[in-house]
């Protein structure tokens, strides 16, 4: 009898897992059996926490389950690499946080694990799957804003603790890994463009070393692509996109509720030469559940992936050239 769903385990017991781990659970074509942790009390207290069958006292006990057919890993950035080789190594499909690897390089030794396997292994961009950046892409490609030129946006926050891994120099820590990529993976998502060349402008905190301030101006020979980000500034996100007819507004681009619709305002140009604006609304939806069911329904079926991995080695491209403008003060080509 043909497999209709895909059981999940859980390495490590992060804090993102309280967005993650319930609504994939509950997912179409998804099972969450257990979490790992290195420490079994931590296992524990997840596992019943969410609800979960199984806690693991080691991530090597999750992969040596053969009932787990997917790992979800929501590990520090430094070694999503080597915990998504080791599983695959165990026969295991790997949904992984982003960013997938630390650069280019990374990505690129997944493809070869991935290709060598012919396991799944994709980068955990949820945004890439919801229904509110499926519906900007589809109304720009139908003309609704004319011909699309610019793109602008910013996502930030306030988070100055030492101990809070994303202000970790040594661990991948740093504004531009842990959000700034969002503003690149959307602007790529949309035009279905590579950016040809970025200029960047950072500011790197005193103490941890991470870089907390950043302003990017992506080339996408035609669309001109600015965003900023920080990780000390009042919260802040936003996603616009200006073309010669009009303007589409994400409202809430990237951490988008899953108890309420989310919300993209679309401003025109009436026949008559009038501005006109609208609300649309996305339904409800959680973006954590959506991305594991598409994924799982990737595996089921044998199917393409919603993001393959030759993307996220081109996200990573561009992120590798804005840390390279940032050195030299001009503008850099992606390599």
């Amino acid at each position: 009898m043909a497999k209709d769903e895909i059981v999940w385990g859980v390495l490590g017991a992060a804090n993102i897992n309280d967005k993650v781990v319930v609504p994939m659970h509950k997912a179409p074509k998804c099972r969450v059996k257990g979490i790992a942790s290195r420490d079994p009390q931590k296992a524990k207290s997840a596992a019943a926490k969410y609800g979960l069958a199984v806690a693991y006292g080691s991530y090597e006990a999750l992969l040596a389950d053969p009932e787990i057919d997917a790992v979800y890993i929501p590990l520090p950035n430094h070694v999503h690499v080597e915990w998504t080789i080791k599983a695959v190594e165990a026969g295991k499909h790997v949904l992984c946080e982003k960013p997938i690897g630390l650069d280019a390089a990374q990505a690129e030794r997944l493809i070869a694990v991935r290709d060598k396997s012919g396991k799944y292994i994709q980068e955990a961009f949820m945004v890439r799957t919801h229904p509110q950046w499926l519906k900007v892409r589809a109304l720009i490609e139908e003309g609704v804003i004319g011909e699309l030129r610019a793109i602008s946006g910013g996502f930030t926050y306030s988070n100055t603790d030492p101990n809070d891994i994303r202000n970790q120099a040594a661990i991948g820590g740093g504004g531009l890994l842990d959000i700034g990529c969002y503003p690149i993976t959307t602007s790529r998502f949309v035009t279905r463009r590579e950016p040809r060349r970025v200029v960047a402008m950072l500011e790197r905190d005193p103490n941890f070393k991470t870089d907390r301030v950043g302003s990017v101006l992506m080339d996408f020979d035609g669309v001109q692509a600015n965003f900023f980000y920080s990780t000390q500034l009042h919260g802040y996100q936003r996603m616009q996109f200006h073309g010669t007819q009009g303007r589409i507004e994400v409202e809430i681009p990237f951490n988008a509720p899953n108890d309420r619709p989310t919300r993209l305002l679309v401003s025109e140009v009436a026949s008559d030469g009038t501005a006109n604006e609208r609300w649309i609304d996305i339904p409800v939806c959680d973006q954590y559940g959506v991305a594991a069911t598409v994924f799982a329904e990737a595996i089921l079926s044998g199917g393409q992936q919603a993001i393959p991995l030759e993307d996220a080695r081109a996200n990573m491209r561009v992120i590798d050239a804005v840390f390279r403008s940032a050195q030299t003060g001009a503008w850099e080509s992606i390599a």
